[in-house]
């Protein structure tokens, strides 16, 4: 960090909350216009002059005008804010870059703490970004240049502070090297110079976890490499990565991964068969074949998933899925809608229960790459659909920019709505990876935390939206034609022609190979 005189004017000129990746050239910019970057989730690595810098959550980043940054994420990727702003020492006159480039009292990495607070800030001048009135802007302006106060207050005069962290890092450096060793976070502290319980806070807003907790992850992940390059013993496989009792490596382990290292070893076996009731998407994008497709009496089987070889296993038959012989089932957080208990699972073969949402489908993507052995063709998977989402949503700006979208699903008890970006099978994709406008309904609906609700006659009324993708829900018997309800056909998007039908299995489904097809019949509608 680089310090410099005082300063009299500032001005944001820009906020994005994007993924960060690459190299970000302030060179094209005005003079006098810094770049803050603030991480919010993930981690990586920054390079910035000759300075390499760690990125996690709540790392903060000033460059000066001119400067080059390259961004270089982990496995998980990194997202954060991007807010650049003006800064001059001179009232009322912009100073010019080159006299001085580092007029801003403070550039290169920042402390921001608490993170909490600083992130709320962030949070409510993003929010505020798109208002245009002159009171409007001027209070975002305010709370802007009340973030700066909030960071100059802890930068300027830090030596101290620096010092302290820098032994902290170099703590963790030390740690991450020789995990092997006992250690205790009272000697940790006493040769970092600070005391225990600050070391302890220390560490966790360095890392995101307690030091025990660290290490440990350490030890699992190396072990995890040792029992599929090695036949060695797990007694053995403990002591190598620094535990003394195999029954304490084997509690801690099956912790960390959900299974234990026996399973773990004997799951990586290419012959091995896997049943993953709704889950097979992810098992193919990964490139294993399930031991048996679900099919189901309402909705039958999942055909987009072409899976013409495989059985189909009725997910509610005990004696189906016994006779199947499975070495391993996954579940998710629908299995309690079967009338068959985890116990019973279990019984029949080593059993993972996945504890993400369904809407955090790149986590349980990883999660399940990750003790099958296929992270590296995970990470493919998830940067190929990304791309893909990117390009396919710079089309569709060009086709249907702020013409609002809708999903609703028919079905013989009503017309239902699917809500916004953050829940339900279709937000995500619709309105997250493409950017496509949501109707205020579905916004309404993802306020509310709603993934799906019935519409009564008076909302529909108000489903104005200029498209509308609908999947039919045929369980519940015949449905009614829409057309015939006089308020549908009063619907601009009917009126228009611009109804879309997709098939219910295909868009009812949270796997990254459902969410591809999803964009296809975007594409194929809109672009």
């Amino acid at each position: 960090m680089t310090q410099q005189a005082a300063i009299a004017y500032c001005a944001m000129k820009e906020i994005r909350h994007e993924p960060l990746q690459g190299l970000y050239n302030d060179e094209d910019k005005e003079e006098s216009v810094y770049t803050m970057l603030v991480i919010t989730e993930g981690s990586g690595t920054a390079r910035l002059a000759q300075d390499g810098i760690r990125l996690i959550r709540g790392s903060c980043l000033i460059t000066p005008p001119g400067s080059e940054l390259t961004i270089k994420p982990e496995r998980k990727g990194l997202q954060g804010y991007i807010i650049s702003f003006l800064w001059s020492g001179v009232p009322g006159k912009l100073a010019s870059a080159s006299r001085d480039v580092n007029l801003f009292p403070c550039t290169g990495e920042m402390t921001c703490l608490p993170f909490s607070q600083a992130i709320e800030s962030i949070g409510a001048i993003y929010s505020h970004r798109l208002l245009h009135g002159q009171l409007e802007l001027f209070q975002n302006q305010i709370r802007f240049q009340q973030l700066l106060l909030f960071l100059l207050q802890q930068n300027q005069q830090q030596t101290a502070e620096t010092d302290i962290r820098r032994g902290m890092e170099q703590s963790i450096r030390y740690l991450k090297e020789h995990y092997r060793e006992p250690f205790t976070v009272d000697l940790l502290a006493e040769r970092t110079m600070v005391s225990r319980w600050r070391y302890t806070r220390m560490f966790k807003e360095l890392t995101g976890q307690l030091p025990l907790d660290y290490v440990n992850g350490i030890r699992i992940e190396r072990s995890k490499q040792l029992l599929l390059q090695t036949e060695d013993r797990l007694h053995a496989i403990a002591e190598t990565v620094g535990y003394n009792s195999e029954y304490y490596f084997n509690r801690r382990f099956k912790q960390t991964v959900g299974i234990s290292p026996g399973q773990y070893r004997r799951i990586h076996r290419d012959d091995l068969k896997i049943y993953a009731p709704y889950m097979e998407d992810f098992l193919l994008a990964l490139g294993i074949n399930p031991i048996a497709q679900c099919w189901d009496a309402r909705w039958g089987k999942q055909e987009y998933l072409g899976l013409q070889d495989v059985p189909v296993l009725d997910p509610t038959s005990l004696s189906d899925l016994s006779a199947c012989k499975p070495d391993f089932i996954i579940l998710d957080g629908g299995y309690e809608k079967y009338p068959i208990s985890i116990r019973q699972f279990e019984r029949l073969a080593p059993t993972y229960r996945l504890q993400h949402p369904g809407e955090n489908w790149r986590a349980t993507l990883q999660t399940m790459a990750d003790f099958l052995g296929k992270t590296e063709q995970a990470d493919q998977v998830i940067a190929q659909y990304e791309n893909k989402a990117e390009a396919a949503s710079l089309r569709l700006r060009r086709s249907v920019s702020g013409q609002s979208v809708a999903c609703v699903r028919l079905s013989a008890s009503g017309i239902y709505l699917y809500g916004g970006v953050d829940l339900g099978y279709t937000g995500s994709v619709l309105y997250g990876d493409l950017d496509l406008t949501p109707h205020p309904l579905a916004i309404e609906l993802s306020a509310r935390a709603s993934r799906l609700e019935m519409l009564t006659a008076e909302k529909l009324k108000e489903l104005d939206a200029e498209h509308l993708f609908v999947v039919y829900d045929k369980y519940e018997g015949s449905i009614p034609n829409p057309n015939m309800n006089p308020i549908w056909r009063s619907l601009p998007a009917v009126q228009a022609g611009r109804v879309y039908e997709v098939d219910f299995l295909t868009w009812m489904n949270y796997g990254v190979l459902s969410h591809n097809k999803k964009i296809d019949d975007v594409l194929l509608a809109l672009a």
